[in-house]
């Protein structure tokens, strides 16, 4: 395992991997972890247990011996009555993760490969810590050292000497709820973005609950099965690669109960698939030869990728440009509203004030029929409307002389 790097310290990436797939197929990122898979059977006392055995070969049989077992629950065993009260493990062992074993009066018959073995069912833990123990008659030769693959303690004969065996990373605090510790995350990494920057793709819960995220095509195209945490299998699938499907892909595996963080990398490479090449003869046919339904094309996506250094002046000049259009369309609303109201108030006024209001310019008065008056005004002051009436047509028609006498005289001489 490579540590990881300083944004996330606690994870630990245990695998690299690069995966090429052709456009158009569906890939699988395998990521696969036994240790995530909860047995849940309520027998906490039993879940945790450490084994003391040795290896000797003071009898000449070079056989393994159990010697202690130490359960969670407090629980202790000594395997032979010789051992009894002269071997033991510190009492708060599953609460500092010290499970040294110490040997009080240690004789020639304690020489010999000790190793301790740490198991977690709960969590799938299984390690194994080796020990050579050698004994001498000379404080002097007292010591340990590195044989290149275990550690050697040379302790003198009749002394207490410790086989020190510490495991803090999966001491359990029996606190937490169950649904809540164990999660797996997918991230992805497009290319040119820091890791910092990826975006989470799914958060799948061992109570069940999943969390998907970006758009809905992304949701639909990238999946873990709903089985994942009764198999151990977080494998992503990813159905109809594209081209924007590559970049860096990682599975985080959190389980905070057993002190289990995670990471697996994986570079995807999508490539185009390879087709067959056809000869067409243009001499007799001039007609383009027909595309290949076999082939997938996939979206056209362009990824522009912005320093960080110029991120913030675009973000700003973006904010500057979108307040001045949004000005610039409120004044234009503004100036066609008021436009609008004063030609209606136009309008208006024409109507109520069209029968007063005449150009004269618009017509034109014949005055040859006109009979020239005095420029006098003249004022009749008419006693009755009948005087009116004659005065009237005095003026518009002339007087004519009638001679009565004249008419009366012809019938009287006849």
């Amino acid at each position: 395992s490579v540590p990881a790097d300083a944004s996330n310290p606690a994870s630990v990436v245990v695998s690299v991997l690069n995966i090429s797939a052709t456009l158009g197929s569906q890939a699988v990122l395998p990521c696969k972890s036994y240790r995530m898979v909860w047995t849940q059977d309520r027998l906490n006392d039993r879940q945790r247990v450490v084994h003391w055995d040795v290896c000797s070969n003071y009898y000449g049989d070079n056989k393994m011996e159990r010697l202690y077992d130490m359960y969670s629950a407090g629980d202790q065993r000594v395997y032979s009555s010789y051992n009894k009260g002269r071997i033991f493990m510190p009492e708060n062992a599953f609460t500092d993760g010290n499970f040294s074993l110490v040997i009080k009066d240690v004789a020639e018959s304690d020489e010999g490969t000790y190793s301790c073995n740490l198991h977690h069912h709960y969590c799938h833990l299984y390690e194994t810590v080796k020990i050579k123990l050698a004994i001498t008659k000379k404080a002097e030769d007292a010591g340990q050292y590195w044989d290149g693959e275990k550690p050697v303690i040379v302790a003198l004969e009749g002394s207490t000497v410790t086989l020190p065996c510490v495991n803090r990373n999966h001491i359990w605090t029996e606190r937490h709820s169950e649904e809540e510790q164990q999660v797996v995350h997918w991230d992805r990494q497009p290319p040119g973005v820091p890791h910092d920057r990826a975006d989470r793709l799914i958060d799948l819960y061992a109570s069940g609950e999943r969390r998907s995220y970006g758009p809905l095509f992304i949701r639909q195209k990238m999946n873990i099965t709903d089985t994942a945490f009764a198999l151990g299998d977080f494998s992503l699938r990813i159905s109809q690669l594209e081209s924007a499907d590559e970049g860096t892909y990682s599975c985080h595996l959190h389980h905070h109960y057993c002190g289990l963080h995670e990471r697996r990398i994986y570079q995807v490479f999508v490539m185009e698939p390879v087709r067959e090449k056809k000869v067409v003869n243009l001499t007799t046919h001039n007609v383009a030869p027909a595309l290949d339904p076999n082939v997938v094309r996939g979206h056209n996506v362009i990824n522009v990728i912005i320093p960080e250094s110029r991120l913030h002046f675009f973000q700003q000049l973006g904010y500057i440009l979108a307040t001045l259009l949004l000005f610039i369309v409120i004044l234009i609303i503004v100036v066609l509203v008021t436009r609008k109201r004063r030609q209606r108030g136009y309008e208006y006024n024409v109507k109520k004030y069209g029968e007063k209001d005449v150009n004269l310019k618009e017509f034109t008065v014949d005055t040859t029929d006109l009979t020239q008056y005095r420029s006098e005004d003249i004022r009749l002051d008419y006693k009755n409307n009948i005087l009116k009436e004659k005065a009237e047509q005095a003026r518009s028609f002339p007087a004519k002389n009638i001679d009565l006498d004249k008419d009366f005289r012809k019938e009287y001489c006849k």
